[in-house]
This record gives structure tokens, sequence and C-alpha cells, in this order.
């Protein structure tokens, strides 16, 4: 591929799998991103001079930029990671939810119907459009089964019925109009550069600054966890290799409760930074009134992703987790910058255009 457009690229998993992407691949790549709360340009310092990076801000549902960003770069895939994601928001505002994750994605795949019609031969022919989604479109699971690529849609949330909805206009291009396009169901995500309100950076810096460790309910709610590095291979693999038309679940085979891994969290910041007045960090662990619609539990069957496509998880959660602590404790920079929101105002003057 000598040029991919992906969206969200500034955020968390974007962010990965751009810097991963310069780093193992060849080509150029177009970094379309809003910069929203969670987009931080920090993130993509090492490669925001790069030549083959193109950064963009920019709005997926701003069909008129996307398509003239498709006309002139001629990308020959869409990775879409652009979403709202948090799902604490998405109780106490639901409406950007429905405003970037299904409106934004439904113009985002117009542009690329158009721009997939006009090209010709071989460029038409290996065009793809990838979606990247999430396990909580499923809802909730029982104390035991996984949720397949088969699974019935059951979404319990704003943010997870903001994603099946978006899940089904892919899937819906697809069918009715020939766009190749390509969905990835992911579990949980963890990893450096998270922005500090999903749970694994939060309790991080939480217990660093001796905060209280709020814990929803009985702290036993379960998820399946996966090092973000895994799963930018696990898209890149589906975007080499995927089937168009195809949906493929990608998780890390790792379930766990949260209240263990809040407890695995402290033991670690305990551990690489002894020096804590307030040690043990188990001690700021308080439990707290659980989120209305808390899903019980999610765990992915990724047998058809290493079935098909070869790919599988090579992070262990616990040498990720210990990666990821440390990670947070040695780079209080960028910390400060996403807790005091100074990278927010530092990029005000920033262009709605091209900047490498």
């Amino acid at each position: 591929m000598n040029t991919i457009l992906v969206t969200g690229g500034a955020g968390f998993i974007g962010g990965t799998l751009v810097r991963q992407w310069l780093a193992e691949e060849t080509g150029r790549l177009v970094n379309l991103d809003r910069l929203t709360y969670a987009g931080n340009l920090d993130s993509l310092a090492d490669v925001l001079e790069n030549p083959r990076h193109v950064f963009v801000q920019g709005d997926i549902g701003d069909r008129t930029l996307v398509s003239r960003l498709l006309t002139q770069h001629r990308p020959a895939a869409i990775v879409n990671l652009a979403a709202e994601s948090h799902v604490d928001r998405s109780i106490d505002g639901p409406r950007a939810f429905l405003d970037t994750n299904v409106v934004g994605t439904f113009e985002l795949l117009t542009a690329a119907l158009q721009y997939w019609r006009e090209l010709a031969g071989a460029e038409r022919d290996a065009f793809r459009f990838l979606h990247v989604s999430t396990d909580e479109v499923f809802g909730s699971l029982g104390s035991t089964g996984q949720f397949t690529e088969e699974t019935p849609y059951a979404p319990n949330s704003p943010y997870a019925a903001s994603k099946a909805a978006a899940d089904h206009f892919v899937r819906a291009f697809h069918h009715t109009f020939g766009l190749p396009t390509l969905t990835t169901n992911c579990s949980n995500n963890f990893g450096p550069y998270q922005f500090p309100e999903k749970l694994i950076p939060l309790m991080i810096l939480n217990a660093l600054e001796g905060k209280r460790l709020p814990v929803y309910g009985d702290g036993q709610n379960v998820r399946d966890w996966l090092f973000v590095d895994d799963h930018c291979r696990a898209i890149r693999r589906v975007l080499a290799a995927g089937v168009p038309g195809e949906t493929y679940n990608i998780g890390g085979n790792c379930e766990r409760a949260n209240l263990n891994i809040v407890a695995q969290i402290c033991d670690l910041v305990d551990e690489l930074h002894p020096s804590l007045p307030h040690a043990p960090c188990r001690s700021l662990i308080e439990f707290v009134r659980d989120r209305p619609g808390h899903d019980r539990r999610y765990a992915i069957d990724s047998a058809k992703v290493s079935r098909e496509l070869g790919w599988q998880p090579t992070v262990d959660f616990e040498a990720g987790l210990r990666q990821t602590v440390d990670w947070y404790l040695t780079h209080p920079q960028w910390v400060q910058g996403v807790t005091s929101g100074s990278y927010r105002r530092e990029r005000l003057g920033l262009a709605t255009d091209e900047t490498k």
C-alpha cells in the first residue's frame, strides 16, 4: 500500500497504529483527527516530522474535507478509528456519540463509496475500508461463553448503541453497494498513551498521587484485556488479508475482574515507586455506586482471526501491565500535559488543513 488514511490517529489506539505503521510499513499515512479532548499530538511527537506522515485536523463528518483528502492522496485503504469511546461520557451526554460514531461514520462511508466507485482496475480491487469497533456491541455475558462473530447485537449503553449502529451501516454499505469493508470488534485495550479517564491509567495516576481508587459496584465486572500493540498488529493483518464483508473479533484471551486489576496496579506502583508516603496503595481502594446499565462480563473468541489470518496476541497481560505502569511513572511530562489540559491549549492555533 502506498498510502492509507487513518481517522482518529491522534487517539490512544489510533496513535499506536500510526507509530507502529510508520515504523514497520512503507508508504505514506494520512492522519485525520478532530483533536477532541482525547486527541493528543504529544502522543505523535516522534512522527509529526516524518515525511511519510501527513496530519490533518478535521472531522470525519466533514464529507467535503474527506473527499478532498481521498482525491488528493489516493489511499489504498481507510482505517476508521475516530470515535467517542467512554461509556461514562455517553451516559452523561449521548448526543456526541450519535454525531461522531453514527453520523460521522455514515459521512465517511459515503465519501469512501464515491471515491471507490471512481477507482478502476487494480486500485479498485485493492481498496479496503476497515472499521474498528468494540465487543460492547454484543451486550453482557453470563458466567460462561464468549462473543463470536455470530453473537447477536445487544448494546446496553449509549456508547455501545452508537458503535452498533455504525457497524450496521458498514455492513449495509458492503451488502447494498459493494464497498469492500472490513469490521473488527476488539476487547478492552490498555497500554501507554491512553487518556486517563479509562480504568488502568486512571488507577495508575490516582495511586501515584494518593487519591482514592473508585471501583464500581463489587468490582467483579469482568473484561477481556488486550495490549494495544497487539490490537494494532491485528488491524494491520485484517487490512492486509481480511475478506471484504467479513467481521473479525480481536481479543486478548485474558479475562480479569476490575478489582483484581486495580489490586495488581496498586502492587506495581508500590514496587516501582517505593517511596510513596501513602503506601500501600491498596488502602486507597474505595467501592462506589455501580454505573447504570453496567455490563457484567465480556469475553472475546478470537478463533476466526487466528485460524484464517494467523494472528495471535503476543504480549502477556502481566508483562503488558508492568510495562504500562512503568511508562506512566516515567513519562511525567506527557501525564502533566494531559491532566492539566495544556496539550489542548497549546494546539488552539493549529491549522485545520494539512500539517506535517
